[in-house]
């Protein structure tokens, strides 16, 4: 077997129909589009969000609110899920491994929810006040990434 001897599987490939080619092939005169109107017509594709010609939903539906371009996005993990591994120096590889954070480009941010039973040194991209507190009244220290 070499590429000059390659055939398609039997069966695979099937011949178009040709319609509208006269009365005797079965397909002929409306080529089996049935008879008049906008569905008989060549190109006449309506798209899937178009309702006859009536105000479309999303114009008829109010707008509000706007999308800040200048917002970043976190990913968060709580101190109190911090204690459930073993190591005492965290980051967001180690946190990636544990699989607590799914994205290795989306910045951390430790959240201050639960308890800090253990010294912890944890290296993140944000943290929020309670979670600084929490991480130092337990002995531990927030590093700035």
């Amino acid at each position: 077997m070499d590429l000059s001897n390659l055939k398609y599987a039997d069966g695979s490939k099937k011949t178009k129909r040709r319609v509208g080619r006269g009365q005797g092939s079965g397909r002929g005169k409306t080529a089996g589009r049935g008879s008049k109107g906008q569905k008989s017509r060549s190109g006449s594709k309506s798209r899937a969000w178009f309702e006859g010609g009536q105000m479309p939903l999303q114009r008829r539906v109010p707008k509000r609110g706007f999308t800040n371009i200048f917002r970043k996005e976190y990913q968060i993990v709580n101190v109190g899920d911090l204690g459930r591994l073993k190591l005492t120096k965290i980051s967001p590889e180690v946190l990636l491994k544990a699989r607590m954070i799914r994205k290795k480009t989306v910045p951390l941010k430790v959240l201050g929810n639960g308890d800090v039973t253990k010294q912890l040194e944890v290296s993140a991209h944000a943290f929020s006040k309670s979670a600084i507190e929490k991480l130092e009244a337990a002995g531990g220290k927030a590093i700035l990434l």
